[in-house]
């Protein structure tokens, strides 16, 4: 059983080549958020673990679901990994995401980073990769998987790549509560000249924070739930969002299309 978020598509894609790989099924975190159960787990099952890293931390998302993350059953005996995706370093990511798994009795037996195409344009200063830096990183992240996946499939307790970077803990303690402050949907709107109320922003949206669809100009709900992770903007076909005045004359990106 692989548990996975994604907004842009970097860790879809990251989470579908594992589960092909080993034939795990694969939960979307905010469908089982959505409707809170018990997993049970069968004989051998591995648990998996892919998300993103936000602000060099786990998503508020990730945190909050494995704070109510039961099992039907013992999870001993069940091989348990993280996959996580960034577009620079991961920091103390790791860290924080195995405490909150330290406090739930489960354990990593390994770990893995892949860097990715930037998808993080909320400050001035941060835009979306250049197309031959982008390719760059696809392929790079590719061949880190590809490796990883040997460690995944034969159980072993041995880590990936995990690209902590020189400054761990000031980046996700530090920097990293700084950009907890930037989690809210109120920047975010939609110039209405661009906008041919196609209702992609809204289908894309994992928090469901955005009202509209087909016919209808996109409002964010304003509920707490928006993570700021920037798919209704990368998304959309005529750059119609912009998140305050941050975004203006920025790039976009996602993965590939969603199926």
């Amino acid at each position: 059983m692989i548990f996975y978020f994604s907004a842009t598509g970097n860790t879809r894609w990251a989470a579908r080549k594992l589960s092909e790989a080993t034939q795990e099924r694969l939960v979307f975190i905010p469908d089982a958020i959505a409707s809170p159960s018990k997993f049970k787990l069968q004989p051998g099952e591995r648990i998996g673990f892919c998300f993103p890293v936000h602000g060099w931390r786990p998503p508020l998302v990730v945190r909050k679901f494995i704070s109510t993350l039961q099992f039907d059953g013992p999870t001993e005996g069940h091989y348990c990994f993280a996959v996580i995706t960034a577009g620079d370093t991961t920091g103390e990511t790791f860290r924080i995401f195995e405490d909150d798994l330290r406090a739930k009795g489960i354990s990593l037996q390994s770990r893995c980073a892949l860097l990715l195409p930037e998808s993080y344009v909320g400050l001035p200063f941060m835009d979306v990769d250049k197309p031959e830096r982008e390719r760059q990183k696809k392929d790079k992240a590719n061949e880190d998987l590809k490796a990883y996946l040997q460690t995944v499939i034969n159980r072993k307790a041995s880590d990936g790549p995990l690209y902590i970077g020189r400054w761990p803990r000031i980046n996700s303690r530090v920097l990293g509560a700084g950009f907890l402050k930037l989690v809210d949907d109120s920047k975010f709107h939609v110039v209405s000249s661009r906008c041919v109320k196609c209702g992609i922003c809204a289908d894309v949206c994992p928090q469901n924070d955005i009202k509209g669809g087909l016919g209808y100009e996109p409002q964010w709900k304003h509920d707490d739930s928006c993570l700021t992770c920037f798919a209704c903007y990368h998304h959309c076909p005529h750059h119609a969002i912009e998140f305050g005045r941050q975004t203006h004359h920025k790039g976009q990106y996602f993965y590939e299309k969603r199926n």
